[in-house]
């Protein structure tokens, strides 16, 4: 099975073992099955070498961008052959396979998405508090989402590594899949209708969590089932998404008793 692969390259120089350089090196890379996050080419790259990793990269489904020489230099100063493919230090599930495994278990699945969660460190904190609050899997975009990183697992505490993440092509589609396997998507907005208190979050459920600068996208606001808020008293008027996050799963275990 070729597994899926992540997008979204660091903004900062990553570590010598989140990363390969050369062409021969990045083929081998993702014919082993490593989980190859992002490659990035020299746009004026154009050889035969380069198309082969194409090639690759459309058929694993590994997200692939054309960059400016200045960026692959800003990486590495090492003889790069104009390709870097950056890694995830953790692997990729599938998530048809955990829905699925799931309720063969007889539990009902909780899923938490993520919208255009950039930053790795809420990444970090709201992959630990999945972990805690026995969320089954994490879903993140191909674009506009969080690298998973060595910073991220370690803002995690370590639950990166041990709770599911699945990363989607489209997230919108996504969403109706969950729908179509009967969970119920509760987005978190200032614009829900209810609070999550008042809000019925038992059985099969699917959390959304936009980021904060733009919160949840239209498209996928528009197919969530309900659009619940929290309640606040302070002249601030919302919340870090992970602690946000954490608040909104509290509520579900509160209401399922756990």
């Amino acid at each position: 099975m070729k597994p899926p692969y992540p997008n979204r390259p660091r903004q900062t120089m990553p570590p010598a073992e989140d990363y390969i350089i050369g062409m021969h090196p990045v083929k081998e890379a993702i014919l082993s099955g490593k989980t190859v996050d992002k490659v990035l080419i020299d746009r004026v790259e154009t050889g035969l070498a380069t198309k082969e990793i194409t090639a690759l990269c459309k058929e694993y489904n590994i997200p692939l961008q054309t960059v400016p020489p200045e960026k692959l230099k800003r990486i590495t100063q090492k003889n790069h052959q104009g390709i870097i493919a950056l890694l995830s230090p953790v692997p990729f599930y599938d998530l048809d396979n955990i829905i699925m495994l799931t309720f063969e278990k007889g539990e009902d699945p909780l899923v938490v998405v993520l919208d255009r969660i950039t930053d790795v460190r809420n990444m970090g904190a709201i992959a630990r508090s999945c972990e805690c609050m026995g969320v089954h899997a994490i879903v993140i975009p191909e674009k506009n989402a969080s690298r998973i990183n060595s910073e991220a697992i370690k803002s995690s505490a370590g639950a990166l590594l041990h709770i599911p993440l699945c990363r989607e092509a489209d997230l919108k589609q996504t969403v109706l899949k969950l729908q179509k396997y009967g969970l119920a998507v509760a987005g978190v907005t200032e614009k829900g209708a209810d609070y999550a208190f008042k809000t019925d979050l038992n059985g099969p459920l699917a959390i959304v969590m936009g980021s904060e600068e733009d919160g949840i996208s239209s498209d996928i606001l528009r197919i969530c089932d309900t659009l619940v808020q929290i309640p606040m008293k302070g002249k601030i008027s919302s919340l870090n998404v992970s602690v946000a996050c954490g608040v909104m799963l509290y509520e579900v275990n509160r209401q399922r008793g756990q």
